[in-house]
């Protein structure tokens, strides 16, 4: 039986921890109940995924973003970056965590219209 898979959009950055968190809190634990999660980061989201950026994104009352961010990987998650983002933001794909993907909006489509679930944050 095939697992099913959550889409998790988030276009959050680090202006908001709170908000940008969040999205790798509901993965890590739709992930812990055998679910296929696929994370797109779009907009100021990107930097995110940036060598280093994660360990300063912390957000009262929740798990720091970089422990999510490595048990989301850890965990087998998917994780694209919007490649119009990355490109307006000059990020290169040497500055980012091993793992995640660039990726543009046909990918995203293909994801979404996959998946059982798709959340926007």
């Amino acid at each position: 039986m095939e697992k099913e898979k959550l889409v998790i959009i988030s276009t959050i950055g680090n202006d908001n921890p709170e908000k940008a968190t969040l999205p790798f809190v509901l993965a890590t634990a739709c992930q812990s109940q055998d679910t296929d999660v696929v994370m797109f980061l779009q907009s100021s989201a990107v930097v995110l995924a940036k060598k280093g950026e994660a360990e300063y994104i912390k957000a009262d009352g929740l798990v720091p973003l970089k422990e999510l961010l490595d048990t989301f990987m850890e965990m087998e998650g998917s994780l694209y970056l919007c490649s119009p983002c990355i490109k307006e933001r000059g990020i290169s794909m040497d500055e980012v965590i091993e793992g995640a993907n660039v990726a543009a909006a046909g990918t995203l489509a293909s994801e979404v219209m996959s998946a059982k679930s798709v959340v926007t944050y």
